[in-house]
């Protein structure tokens, strides 16, 4: 096989080119979930699976090693993945929570998503100015929460290097609510 066709098969960033199909293999559909006429996404399934998790972690680690000085990670899912990319890349660990959990001073962003409104904090002293931090969530649906995210980051004077999630509903485009921000997703549906 030429590099060539190998290149076009498996695309630069691509280190696993059988993941995506594992993960989607993985996922579970809950309907009426949070609310009537909602389809989620499960991907607890996907943390049983000690192998096809740390494939996941890999990967994005793969992307970012040595490129980010701290990896945010959404409540709640978000916390989970994020927390062991950021152990893998030994960077610090951000949360971002729903309003009213975290103890000290915030900063903090209301937007819609597809089944209601929220808003979500983060510390004021999480992020340093010019620190290089990784989004990271499970699933990017209408793209509020990740938004919410990266606006926060930028309250505290941070860079975001990109945002990172397993899953994007691509029909919701949520992706065009980060505009000028590097999305990365394991699949798309």
């Amino acid at each position: 096989m030429t590099d060539e066709v190998r290149s076009a098969q498996n695309p630069p960033d691509a280190q696993d080119p059988d993941l995506a199909r594992d993960v989607a293999a993985r996922l579970r559909d809950i309907p009426d979930f949070p609310e009537p006429g909602v389809l989620f996404k499960d991907f607890t399934p996907l943390l049983l699976d000690v192998p096809l998790r740390d494939r996941v972690v890999r990967d994005v680690v793969g992307r970012h090693d040595g490129a980010v000085d701290a990896v945010l990670g959404i409540e709640a899912r978000g916390f989970i993945l994020g927390a062991v990319i950021a152990q893998e890349l030994e960077v610090g660990f951000i949360p971002v929570r729903k309003q009213g959990k975290l103890p000290a001073a915030t900063h903090a962003v209301s937007y819609a998503l597809e089944y209601g409104t929220a808003t979500v904090e983060i510390h004021t002293d999480a992020v340093q100015p010019g620190q290089r931090v990784l989004v990271v969530d499970d699933v990017l649906a209408t793209g509020g929460t990740a938004a919410a995210a990266v606006e926060l980051v930028r309250r505290c004077g941070g860079d975001v290097v990109a945002v990172e999630v397993v899953l994007e509903l691509g029909f919701l485009q949520g992706r065009s609510r980060l505009d000028g921000t590097a999305v990365h997703a394991l699949l798309t549906t």
